[in-house]
């Protein structure tokens, strides 16, 4: 599983990101602020194995110390499409050191479309972040107590990657069809089954148990998802992936 250059503690995504252009002073609009900003732009080119390709721009403003995060370009789907030009703004609070960014998850209405909620307490952050970012109430890291906004996530203030990271954790991954961790096991089970080629089934339960401690009824689970989404065959008792 690849990791992300520059992510420190954080444990390994199957995200690649990489700079591609960077501008040492550049202009942008901050509708928050409802004004032309000037300061430095970088531009990053990302591969996330579970959503696609995405092309970000992340606006740095020394002045007001905050970062502002940007989806220019988003991967085909009705919800990706939604985060079209989206942002997440990471500002600076009480944590030397540190930006923080108000968490909210990305959820499909009944008309399909992109809504975003607002979490009201800790247990209701997903795990991920949890295991990867500091949490901590609004107040706790601002000073303040400001109306709905209550749980925030704290990135370090030079790490625009694991800003990106946190814009597909919140924004991305919440509107896929599986959640991001049976969707990684898939993926990493599509792997060992490119690796065996042409494979029995009772090969694939093996390796699965072996390599990622996954148990057959999971494996099976699995295989339906990587089948329904047509990348994989089933041949009786073997299963090869499809090219």
């Amino acid at each position: 599983m690849r990791g992300i250059k520059g992510l420190g503690s954080h444990r390994k995504f199957k995200v690649q990101i990489r700079l591609v252009e960077e501008r040492e002073k550049d202009y942008w609009f901050d509708m928050s602020l409802r004004s032309l900003r000037e300061g430095k732009v970088r531009y990053y080119r990302v591969k996330d194995e579970l959503t696609g390709e995405w092309l970000f721009k992340v606006c740095r403003d020394e002045e007001m110390e905050r970062v502002i995060v940007k989806a220019l370009k988003c991967p085909a789907g009705g919800g990706f499409a939604q985060l079209e030009g989206k942002t997440m703004l990471f500002q600076k609070g009480l944590i030397e050191g540190y930006y923080y960014d108000v968490i909210s998850l990305s959820y499909m209405d009944e008309e399909n479309r992109l809504r975003r909620m607002l979490l009201s307490s800790i247990d209701e952050v997903p795990e991920m972040i949890k295991e990867d970012f500091k949490i901590m109430k609004y107040e706790e890291a601002v000073g303040s107590r400001h109306g709905g906004k209550k749980i925030v996530v704290l990135c370090k203030e030079n790490d625009e990657k694991g800003m990106i990271l946190l814009f597909l954790i919140e924004r991305a991954w919440p509107i896929l069809k599986a959640s991001p961790e049976t969707l990684m096991k898939a993926s990493s089970l599509l792997q060992l089954i490119k690796d065996l080629e042409k494979a029995r089934l009772e090969e694939i339960y093996e390796a699965a148990e072996r390599q990622f401690s996954l148990k057959k009824e999971v494996v099976d689970a699995l295989l339906g998802l990587l089948e329904e989404e047509g990348l994989i065959h089933r041949l009786e008792e073997y299963v090869k992936t499809k090219d």
